[in-house]
């Protein structure tokens, strides 16, 4: 796939501001970038939150993390073009996508990771874990990768795999595994234990 220089609406599967841009990855304007940055790689983001980024929002405040240099940048929802198509995300953008822990994540100062999150391009490359403190973390982190990345991959603290994607189909833990183990959990009257 050769390089964009300018992504444009068309490039976008979504558009307008009826939409959600929360938790997934935008393109911005190029009149919103300063002179010099005006490339395709600086419009790419991942909006990781704020009053601008709900459907009809009341604020304009969205907040990203930029895909070309891992920077945290606040922007308007007014900079925003639209949701990029899954696939015409680049593989440099992927890969920092792949760096990027979910929206409320524990503080990794104050809390050990329980799981490892990792992301594969289809070659084979991937770039370090990222650390998840809990079960919660762990199935955001897929939410938020699921339709960017070729395989998703959560392992615990023994670096088992516990969780793994590809192209969109959970390949572990089996559909059987998981049957199995939820007719375990259940009491005798049918009744599901809460754990």
């Amino acid at each position: 796939m050769s390089e964009k220089t300018l992504y444009t609406q068309e490039d976008c599967r979504q558009t307008g501001y009826d939409i959600s841009i929360d938790g997934k990855v935008i393109v911005l304007k190029a009149s919103a970038l300063p002179e010099g940055f005006r490339q395709a790689k600086y419009q790419l983001y991942f909006c990781t939150g704020g009053n601008g980024s709900y459907p009809n929002p009341i604020g304009s405040s969205i907040f990203t993390v930029s895909l070309a240099e891992g920077e945290k940048i606040r922007w308007n929802r007014s900079d925003v073009l639209g949701i990029l198509k899954p696939e015409l995300l680049p593989e440099y953008a992927r890969l920092q996508l792949s760096q990027i822990r979910p929206g409320g994540a524990l503080d990794l100062k104050y809390y050990e990771p329980q799981y490892s999150g990792y992301c594969f391009l289809p070659d084979g490359r991937y770039t370090s874990g990222v650390g998840l403190c809990s079960i919660k973390e762990a199935r955001d982190y897929i939410e938020m990768q699921k339709d960017y990345q070729h395989r998703v991959m959560i392992c615990d603290r023994e670096d088992f795999c516990v969780f793994e994607m590809i192209a969109g189909q959970i390949v572990h833990p089996s559909p059987e595994t998981v049957e199995a183990f939820h007719k375990e959990r259940q009491e005798p009257g049918g009744m599901e234990l809460k754990l």
